[in-house]
């Protein structure tokens, strides 16, 4: 399993409208970027109260991304 399919399978647990989310990746020589789109209504649930569950996410992300001698970003886009 690569980062965007973990992001993808994170993001598809947390929201109510699975069939919307949408993952791309953007990779540059240290950094990628993972850019998360998700339903107009389902964006709350992915940020969570003050940020918390986009901040579990990007931890998990830097985590894995560690193992690949990478930085990943995680863009939430609206």
């Amino acid at each position: 399993m690569d980062i965007k399919d973990l992001v993808e399978f994170i993001a598809k647990s947390l929201v109510d409208s699975p069939d919307q989310v949408r993952v791309s990746e953007t990779e540059g020589e240290h950094t990628m970027v993972i850019e998360l789109e998700v339903a107009k209504e389902d964006i709350g649930k992915v940020i969570g109260r003050r940020g918390r569950t986009a901040q579990a996410v990007r931890t998990i992300l830097g985590a894995a991304s560690a193992k690949l001698g990478k930085k990943a970003v995680l863009e939430i886009v609206d």
